[in-house]
């Protein structure tokens, strides 16, 4: 088992966060609800209590039960959490009197307490809160003050039990990683043993004791989970693994046989499948976002079963489903608070009498890519932007038709492949192509033009959660604009999304 520090959900923005910094520092950690989250054992090193919008004086507010940690383990409380230790402790938490949001410094600390150790005097903070904790308890002692904020940062006498008022997990506070590592190698005792290599190790045998000899299909889709998640149970279980990659007329153009290219190389089992026309006549006409993705999930599943049945005697089904897709489905929000549907976690009809195997589900996007590195997966395949499971479906905004889906292949190829060519595609997390569902007046030569316009989009982003828009050289999207009217016919117009998620999302739908 894994040493483990475990982070409690109470419904923050910043929860996902606080994971990826612990993880950046080589140590295992589990996001949980924070009324539902697993027993404390042995191999529990500590627990984070997170953030949360509600206000710990409310009437709605998370309720932790704390007596299976509090005095027994190492426990850091971060603004909500911060709040509701000292409230049920019998202190005071009042409504500040001016919501305090944004950069703060610590001007008395005391780098005596481990919590603060090597951190400086006026340190920059994150605060994000619209509570104040006025009064603590008599064991509590204060560690940390900011001029408009007291009780910045406490530590209860007797016990492993801080708690801070600011947000460490954010670049704003700039000895955050400090205060962390702190906390989960100092006081916790972790060893930062969780790297790619003891990953692979440890999900390789894994992977072997539960299988066994029995046969596992996964659906290949070309990107870097799937491809990771072959991979390793490539290494696992060898030839009783059937990859099947489904074309359904929906991926990036000349896509199918540049991936199936690709696989060649890599000793996997591949079988591709082009099922595009069949895709395409189900979703023709259709205009409904959710509606496309419950075509193309059933029709996928369909395609995918037949093919399943062609091979004998397959008892496991792998997916590529990766941590914030996990996060999601049990996030203390619920399910019905997700924005879309997923294409990974659940849906699996129960005709397809498989057990499921994801060797992924406890990594965030980047740590996939650096397992693929481990597993020397080409730089190529690695390097991906992500792709949504709909594909072109969902980036053809409205009704579907083929006509429609050729054209953002064109326009999506002159993107993407220039891009590369003048070395911005390594720089971006994710970009793609948008066919809208308006056309627009133009002049071509000495004619008026009524065609169809389209928007170009390019993220930064670390794991999807967050992203602001790539600010590309003028020069390039001139350039790109005038390549993709002068030869895709039908485009007349392109402009460029300079939208950031939140508030809006990185696909439009």
């Amino acid at each position: 088992m894994q040493e483990t520090i475990l982070i409690l959900d109470c419904g923050s923005q910043y929860t996902q966060l606080i994971a990826r910094r612990v993880r950046e520092l080589n140590v295992y950690c589990e996001i949980h609800p924070y009324n539902k989250f697993p027993v404390v054992d042995k191999f529990t090193k500590g627990v984070i209590i997170a953030g949360s919008p509600f206000s710990a004086s409310d009437k709605d507010a998370p309720k932790i039960d704390v007596s299976s940690f509090k005095g027994k383990l190492p426990l850091l409380g971060v603004c909500y959490g911060a709040q509701y230790l000292a409230l049920v402790s019998g202190g005071n938490v009042e409504k500040s009197k001016h919501r305090e949001y944004g950069r703060a410094n610590l001007e008395t600390l005391d780098v005596k307490n481990p919590l603060l150790k090597e951190m400086s005097k006026g340190s920059q903070v994150w605060m994000s809160h619209g509570d104040t904790v006025t009064k603590l308890p008599e064991n509590f002692e204060i560690i940390a003050s900011t001029k408009d904020v007291e009780v910045a940062a406490y530590h209860i006498k007797g016990e492993e039990t801080f708690c801070i008022q600011f947000h460490p997990e954010v670049y704003h506070s700039l000895e955050g990683k400090t205060l962390l590592k702190n906390f989960v190698v100092d006081i916790c005792g972790c060893e930062q043993s969780w790297t790619p290599d003891s990953f692979v190790e440890t999900t390789v045998a894994e992977l072997k004791a539960k299988i066994g000899n029995d046969k596992v299909v996964l659906g290949l889709s070309g990107g870097v989970d799937s491809s990771v998640a072959a991979v390793l149970l490539h290494k696992a279980i060898g030839k009783n693994l059937y990859c099947i990659f489904i074309d359904n007329g929906l991926l990036r153009k000349n896509e199918y046989a540049q991936v199936l290219e690709q696989y060649k190389g890599m000793g996997l089992n591949v079988k591709g499948v082009d099922a595009g026309k069949k895709f395409l006549g189900e979703l023709n006409g259709v205009s409904d976002p959710e509606q496309k993705r419950k075509i193309i999930g059933r029709v996928f599943i369909e395609v995918f079963d037949d093919e399943s049945h062609q091979i004998s005697d397959v008892k496991w089904l792998a997916q590529g489903t990766i941590y914030p897709d996990v996060i999601e489905s049990i996030s203390v929000k619920g399910p019905s608070a997700t924005i879309k549907s997923h294409h990974n976690v659940g849906g699996l009809p129960d005709f397809m009498k498989l057990q499921i195997v994801e060797p992924l589900r406890a990594l965030f996007k980047d740590e996939v890519r650096r397992v693929g590195k481990t597993l020397q997966i080409s730089p190529e395949i690695l390097g991906r932007h992500p792709f949504p499971g709909p594909g072109l479906a969902i980036r053809v905004l409205g009704a579907i038709t083929e006509e429609k889906v050729r054209t953002l292949q064109e326009v999506d190829d002159i993107y993407i492949g220039m891009l590369k060519e003048k070395g911005l595609y390594d720089s971006v997390w994710q970009a793609g192509a948008i066919f809208l569902p308006v056309q627009s007046v133009g002049v071509m030569g000495d004619e008026r033009t009524y065609e169809n316009a389209v928007a170009l989009r390019a993220v930064s982003s670390t794991d999807g959660m967050t992203a602001d828009w790539v600010h590309l050289p003028y020069e390039f999207l001139a350039e790109v604009s005038n390549k993709i009217i002068n030869r895709v016919k039908g485009v007349n117009r392109v402009v460029y999304d300079i939208s950031s998620k939140p508030p809006a999302t990185i696909e439009w739908e």
